[in-house]
């Protein structure tokens, strides 16, 4: 088992970082390799709508986008995690967001998503409502916990205490576990479900 997690704080040892951390430890503890990925400092641009991933297999701008997307075909769970702006993700992790999902052809049913939102206070819920919805336009299972994916924390090292947040986080992480196991024992089974051609239509005809 392989998971992706994308860390879009730019503070690479922040309450963020801290978060993952505990679900790192639970996921190594369980056998599952781990591999996360900084991107809240890099220089990320939004997607224009060009269309050209479709020729040409990824993103028409190389950069980050394209470096993770081979991490991400490969891994059975993706975690992505943000501190919390202005009741929303960090926008450069939600530009990267927007070109990974729309410019990669490869299927992403069934892997396992799951979303962790970091705030001093409030917006934690819009923002986890923010990232979830990538993963259920691609037929992603969302892993849940005993709450929801949130840890509380302003200055960098506060969030490990949260005690409730930081239970939360092992919780989901070992929730995802199964769900990634069990869905391999599925798919192994049953292979994956049947999926109909997409159907596109408009609002104006």
């Amino acid at each position: 088992m392989k998971v992706l997690m994308i860390n879009g704080s730019p503070h690479a040892n922040g309450n963020t970082a801290a978060a993952l951390q505990a679900l790192q430890t639970v996921f190594e503890q369980n056998g599952v390799e781990v591999q996360t990925v900084h991107v809240g400092s890099k220089v990320i641009r939004g997607c224009i709508a060009c269309g050209r991933c479709a020729q040409l297999g990824q993103c028409t701008f190389d950069d980050a986008v394209n470096e993770i997307a081979p991490l991400f075909e490969a891994c059975d769970g993706l975690i992505l995690a943000s501190p919390v702006y202005y009741a929303n993700a960090n926008a450069t992790l939600i530009a990267l967001l927007d070109r990974l999902f729309y410019s990669t052809p490869f299927d992403k049913r069934m892997k396992v998503g799951a979303a962790v939102t970091v705030a001093r206070r409030g917006g934690c819920s819009a923002t986890f409502d923010e990232l979830n919805k990538y993963f259920t336009i691609s037929g992603m299972p969302v892993a849940s916990s005993q709450y929801w994916n949130s840890v509380h924390g302003r200055a960098a090292g506060e969030a490990v205490q949260d005690e409730e947040g930081m239970q939360t986080m092992r919780t989901l992480a070992h929730n995802m576990t199964f769900l990634m196991k069990s869905i391999a024992l599925g798919k192994e089974a049953y292979g994956l479900p049947e999926s109909e051609p997409t159907v596109r239509t408009s609002f104006i005809r």
